[in-house]
């Protein structure tokens, strides 16, 4: 039985007829209509499907719904509630994202802002090294060099 927690809301996938071998990715998209997760290549390579489960930093392409029970997701629309407890604050690594404009198209941002949120719980004061072991994820605009200087900026100020 597929019954976790989905930015704090409990979600029986079970219930709502969703097969267990469907994608993570595909159930909070299609099922959940949460939309801020997305879809890139569907091999778990680029990142733009990355949230969180359990508190690690997961590509939900490649993560089956089976997988999912008993298991604590959030995804972007949840992020800001999971770290600051209100939805209406940004998280400090989101105001860095818009303070140095890191987007461009924005299609990778989400899943970006996901994986630079674990990085920081894990090393508060991550290296260039370290941010670009924890940052996998693929950019087409190529917006590293303002991605590192969002992560550097929260760094700093921890």
């Amino acid at each position: 039985m597929a019954v976790c927690e989905i930015n704090g809301r409990r979600v029986d996938f079970t219930a709502l007829g969703v097969e267990g071998e469907m994608p993570l990715l595909w159930a909070l998209r299609d099922e959940l209509d949460l939309k801020g997760t997305k879809y890139g290549c569907g091999i778990a390579q680029c990142g733009a499907c990355t949230v969180h489960v359990d508190g690690e930093a997961v590509r939900s392409c490649a993560f089956p719904v089976a997988a999912c029970g008993g298991k604590k997701i959030v995804t972007i629309e949840g992020l800001a509630t999971s770290v600051n407890g209100a939805a209406s604050k940004l998280t400090r690594i989101q105001a860095a994202w818009v303070k140095h404009q890191v987007p461009q198209c924005g299609y990778c941002q989400s899943g970006m802002i996901m994986a630079a949120e674990k990085l920081l719980r894990d090393k508060p004061k991550p290296t260039d090294a370290d941010i670009d072991a924890a940052m996998s994820n693929i950019c087409r605009c190529s917006t590293y060099v303002r991605v590192r200087a969002a992560i550097h900026d929260v760094a700093k100020s921890a």
